[in-house]
């Protein structure tokens, strides 16, 4: 196929995807933002108050771009992983492999639809955010460049798990036991400089720790690690994780159940 008839391809598995988004609005967008808003609530207004500043801002100010990075996070890895899985369930994946549809035209597509989602939460919970504090944005393009690449990131990684998984309880272990711990301890909730030298080390294996601060750096100018390093990282596990999912899908090894 050229060019063109795969753009439409990759158009069409987006749209899909974007229509069962809205479509089930209820249960992809409303509950995110019901939790975040929640979060702020309970951390920013009732402890916040007693915490004080923290990285120079109020600690309200300081968690909300860990807690817009945190519903990217979630949102965009769960929704692939979701919809891949359930086309993987239902066999219908396999007339798309056997399509003359490109590997990466459906590769895209759906991690296209992660992205979409992702983005529309932080959108949302961004909006429920200037309730309670004043958000100024420092550095425009490292917001936008850190919370696009951590999206595609997590979207391509929900796409690995969904090709991985053999039953619905296979697609609840990463996302349980693994994303939510490295996110909570992604110095979403606190700064790496009020950790002991060990724990600060030990924070520094997460790479959650670089996306958050990264983001938090585009929103408040502050940042407790290396901010070019941090994009450069996001970048090269795009690339990385993007080669591992186009292999899988080439090889089609694990995509029947």
């Amino acid at each position: 196929m050229d060019f063109s008839k795969q753009s439409v391809a990759f158009f069409t598995i987006l749209k899909k995807e974007i229509k069962r988004i809205l479509r089930i609005w209820l249960q992809t967008l409303l509950p995110p933002v019901i939790t975040m808003t929640l979060y702020f609530v309970v951390f920013g207004q009732m402890i916040g108050s007693r915490i004080g500043e923290m990285g120079g801002v109020s600690y309200m100010q300081f968690i909300v771009p860990g807690l817009i990075m945190m519903a990217v996070i979630t949102n965009s890895y769960s929704n692939v992983l979701s919809s891949f899985f359930s086309m993987k369930f239902q066999g219908s994946i396999e007339e798309l492999l056997v399509s003359p549809l490109s590997k990466h035209t459906i590769l895209l597509g759906y991690v296209g639809g992660g992205v979409f989602r992702g983005i529309v939460i932080a959108l949302l919970v961004t909006i429920v955010a200037q309730f309670f504090t004043q958000l100024t944005v420092v550095n425009l393009g490292v917001m936008l460049m850190t919370i696009l690449g951590t999206s595609v990131l997590f979207s391509i990684g929900g796409l690995i798990n969904a090709i991985f998984a053999r039953s619905f309880e296979d697609i609840s272990i990463i996302p349980s036991f693994v994303l939510t711990p490295l996110t909570y301890l992604g110095g979403v909730f606190y700064s790496l400089d009020n950790l002991s030298s060990f724990w600060q080390n030990l924070s520094l294996l997460n790479p959650i720790v670089y996306m958050v601060n990264a983001f938090r750096f585009g929103i408040l100018g502050h940042s407790d690690v290396n901010v070019w390093w941090s994009l450069i990282a996001i970048l090269v596990f795009c690339i990385l994780l993007y080669g591992w999912a186009y292999r899988l899908l080439v090889n089609g090894l694990r995509l029947r159940l």
